[in-house]
Formats: structure tokens, sequence, C-alpha cells
């Protein structure tokens, strides 16, 4: 399989403001905290603090040059505290999903970089869950999770070191 994670580049935004669309969309699903906009879209607010601000790496992941999906990884020196990186989304197209593709988009990812990781979830976002289940024991990822509410909703957060 032809397989790419690509750091985004800031003319390519408009691309990864609709990918946003579609991933806030389907997680509007599991939370009262998602509307859709007067224009018909979801929108991440100030997507552009991505490339304003140090700490913040949006990948596209691509399959045959195609874009099927992001990544959103949090480093350093926007993480303050003892985790070096968190994995803040990762979105597949329906299309693509239950292939393998997330889970080798986290794989190159933290081949590349090493270190101590957290993932949170909404509690209520079963596949999210059932997703990162499955990448830890195929990965054979050790893991601490714990449940704590964040911007007033519940949520798991794991840790683990790679």
């Amino acid at each position: 399989m032809n397989f790419i994670l690509e750091k985004v580049n800031t003319k390519d935004i408009h691309i990864l403001k609709n990918l946003y669309s579609l991933y806030l969309h389907d997680l509007s699903r599991f939370t009262e905290n998602l509307n859709i906009g007067i224009d018909g879209s979801f929108h991440f607010d100030d997507l552009e603090i991505l490339w304003e601000e140090e700490g913040f790496s949006p990948y596209f992941i691509k399959h045959t040059d195609d874009i099927i999906g992001f990544l959103l990884l949090l480093e350093r020196p926007f993480l303050k505290k003892e985790n070096e990186f968190g994995v803040n989304d990762i979105f597949i197209l329906n299309k693509f999903r239950g292939k393998g593709f997330g889970k080798q988009a986290l794989e190159k990812l933290f081949k590349d970089k090493p270190g101590k990781y957290f993932v949170v979830e909404l509690l209520e976002n079963q596949p999210a869950v059932l997703f990162w289940e499955k990448v830890y024991k195929q990965l054979n990822i050790d893991f601490e999770e714990r449940k704590e509410r964040i911007d007033d909703e519940p949520c798991l957060v794991q840790t683990f070191t790679v």
C-alpha cells in the first residue's frame, strides 16, 4: 500500500478546514457542544492557530496520493506537562475506515516521534474508544487510563510511551 503521513502546508488550510468540518460532524453525534454554523459547516475555531503557535502539527493521511484523512499532533512548547505529545484528533474518511489506515498513520507517527503520549476520547464516542483499544493491542502498547471531565464532557484519558 502506498501510504504517506504528510505535514499540512498553509496553502492547504482550506482542505484541512473541509476535513475538520466532516470530522466535527461525525463527533457531533457524541456531544451537545458542537453545532453547525450558519454556512452549513462545522468549524474548528481558530484553525489558523495551527500555523501561528508552536506545538501544533497537522498532517494529512494520504493513500496513493489521495488525502484520506488527517491527524493533529500536539507537542512542545504548546504542551507544558509531563507528556511530550498528544494525538488531539485523527480522522479517516468513511470510505477508507476499517482498512488499517488510522493504525498505519499512528504507527508511522510513533516511529518518527517516540516519546510519552496522551490521547483523550469522549466516553460516549465508542467507535473512538474501540479504535484506540485495537491500536494499543495491535502495536503492543501498554497504556494507563483514567476517566476525567474535560470541558464538562466525560472523557477517557490514556497515557503511554513508545
